[in-house]
């Protein structure tokens, strides 16, 4: 495993291995963690600890390329790995703070409709420590701290599920970057059995459900994971979930002209979350070539919207950010790619 994927408690047992003493580790950890660095020849290691370390992988990314929206305070970066393959993030400046949407693969498999991330299939998974790399070198380049994070850029976050809570878990260690498991968001296209998983392990963190569709039939059609957990699964996996959990869900729904913005889709709505513990976040269709459909109007999804609330939901439209940078899920790559 890379060094800069290792817990604490395994980075100590690592030197105490090769008789060198476990303080090491607890150095070489909050180099990487804390300082955000990953120059260990520039560091306060002893030569022998260095030297034991020199063959070692360490796993570094690097920003490719920026991009700064000229209509609100989104940026979008291209960032390479170290075997040449691009993944992207994006960062949201609000007036609590920074958020940043970071990516969990290289590509997807999950093959829904509308989505750029998945156009190419499933490359490969990122590790943990290369998706905190994505938030260091954010950190170093702009000489900021983000308090929020979202795994909601290329990938589905569920189908890397043990780098996933080992980035998590990382993220949160107290000396490393010290976020809170409130600030981070995991978002699953609705991966059930992994669902299941994520609940045992009961973080406090927030999980969003991208559903899209109200029946299995249009679902199905849209996003292909359903025709391996069908709504009936999943929302068993959701009731599991908050149980266990006591977590507030959010449901994306991307709203498509014509296509899940009808009354059918209210009342189908309204039968599948109406006992869960939720929050609806209505997300304006983004065009992709390979998805020729179109976005509804602002007056009907603001339609939509209220009578959603009128059912007893709490109901958001999201902000269009980054609209001028393709900072939507996986635009910004495959463009780049297709060049």
């Amino acid at each position: 495993m890379e060094l800069n994927s290792m817990y604490e408690d395994e980075l100590r047992k690592f030197f105490e291995d090769r008789k060198e003493k476990a303080f090491r580790g607890s150095q070489l950890f909050t180099f990487f963690h804390d300082k955000k660095r990953y120059d260990v020849e520039n560091s306060n290691l002893s030569s022998k600890a260095i030297a034991l370390i020199k063959d070692e992988e360490i796993n570094k990314i690097e920003i490719f390329k920026s991009f700064d929206s000229d209509l609100d305070e989104t940026r979008k970066l291209l960032f390479k790995l170290k075997d040449g393959n691009l993944i992207e993030g994006v960062l949201m400046e609000y007036k609590h703070g920074y958020s940043q949407c970071v990516s969990t693969q290289v590509g997807c498999r999950m093959g829904c409709d509308f989505c750029a991330s998945t156009k190419s299939g499933l490359v490969r998974n990122l590790s943990a420590g290369e998706m905190l790399g994505q938030v260091y070198e954010i950190e170093n380049k702009y000489n900021i701290k983000v308090s929020n994070f979202i795994l909601m850029g290329s990938g589905e976050p569920l189908d890397n599920f043990s780098e996933v809570i080992r980035f998590i878990k990382l993220l949160h260690d107290e000396k490393g970057h010290n976020t809170s498991y409130r600030n981070i968001t995991i978002s699953t296209c609705g991966v059930a059995d992994k669902i299941y998983d994520l609940a045992d392990l009961n973080l406090p963190i927030n999980l969003a459900v991208s559903l899209h569709q109200t029946n299995d039939r249009d679902r199905s059609a849209l996003m292909p994971i359903n025709r391996r957990f069908n709504l009936a699964e999943l929302k068993k996996s959701l009731e599991y979930y908050v149980k266990k959990t006591n977590n507030r869900l959010t449901f994306e729904y991307t709203m498509i002209k014509n296509q899940n913005d009808g009354t059918k889709n209210i009342d189908e709505l309204y039968n599948f979350a109406k006992n869960l513990k939720c929050h609806i976040n209505l997300i304006p269709l983004n065009p992709i070539e390979e998805f020729d459909e179109k976005r509804p109007s602002k007056s009907e999804i603001n339609d939509f919207k209220n009578k959603l609330e009128r059912r007893g939901f709490n109901v958001t439209i999201r902000r269009e950010l980054g609209s001028d940078i393709s900072a939507s899920c996986g635009q910004l790559r495959r463009k780049i790619e297709v060049k």
